[in-house]
């Protein structure tokens, strides 16, 4: 009986993906790459709360129902060892870095490889940079998070999120640093970029189905948040709050309600 109920849960999740791809406006809206036209000033004319009134393509920002970020309440999440684990096939791509105005990106312009979910390649595009983070849990925010995005062939997302605590310096974002002071919204040439040398903390990860969460808050985003903390440095973090003039504001969306979606949870087997 257990195993029947197992099958009908995640079937009930793959239908609710599917449903959710079908039936959303601009479900397959990217992230806007020149981010000048808003701003994340909460009560500012251009800020969070009005994002979705400026522009006719950013309406899900308003009247969204699978928005993002969310808190994570860990007494609510439901374990779902089926889940598997995460399956990454990253290799080393040529790839730009970007400043976009309110975050430094890592494009990767050749085959970086990606991940697989339920069976679905989704490809490496690029990573960047929230601080603080954007994704609470329990209510408690990290200094920093790290988006990964992915997108399969059907224009599908796939984002990998890691939480940072301020310790040891980041390697991944150390390996980059050299290059903050000379992005450009158009990019920079930085070189083979090796996606592999990004830590994975753990095994552990939430999932959830959510939005992009800068306009258009596109809501067709399939979330993978690790419960592992990893470490970054506070000279890491004011370089990139430095690079993009961001400091005093920072580039965290305010969190979004959950309206009844399920936060699962992959914890692997003890045997």
């Amino acid at each position: 009986m257990a195993l029947k109920n197992n099958n009908f849960t995640l079937i009930l999740f793959d239908c609710l993906l599917l449903a959710s791809l079908l039936f959303t406006v601009n479900a397959n809206e990217p992230e806007v790459e020149d981010e000048s036209s808003f701003s994340y000033v909460v009560g500012a004319p251009d800020g969070p709360q009005n994002w979705g009134n400026l522009n006719p393509n950013w309406t899900l920002c308003g009247t969204g129902t699978m928005q993002s970020p969310i808190n994570i309440f860990t007494l609510r999440v439901v374990a779902w060892p089926s889940l598997g684990e995460l399956n990454k096939t990253y290799k080393p791509a040529p790839a730009l870095i970007k400043n976009r105005g309110h975050d430094i990106e890592v494009e990767w312009t050749g085959d970086a490889g990606g991940i697989i979910i339920n069976g679905t390649e989704y490809k490496l595009e690029q990573c960047h940079w929230h601080i603080p983070a954007e994704h609470t849990v329990n209510g408690l925010r990290s200094n920093m998070e790290l988006h990964i995005v992915h997108s399969n062939a059907q224009g599908d997302i796939a984002v990998v999120a890691i939480l940072y605590r301020l310790g040891n310096p980041d390697p991944f974002l150390a390996s980059i640093s050299p290059f903050l002071q000379s992005a450009t919204l158009e990019g920079t040439d930085i070189g083979v970029v090796n996606p592999s040398n990004i830590t994975f903390p753990g095994r552990d990860y939430y999932r959830y189905i959510g939005s992009l969460t800068t306009p258009p808050c596109s809501e067709n985003v399939t979330w993978t948040v690790f419960k592992m903390v990893g470490t970054v440095s506070l000279g890491q973090i004011r370089a990139l709050r430095d690079a993009v003039h961001d400091g005093s504001t920072g580039n965290a969306r305010p969190i979004q309600p959950l309206n009844g979606r399920t936060v699962y949870l992959y914890r692997p087997r003890a045997f």
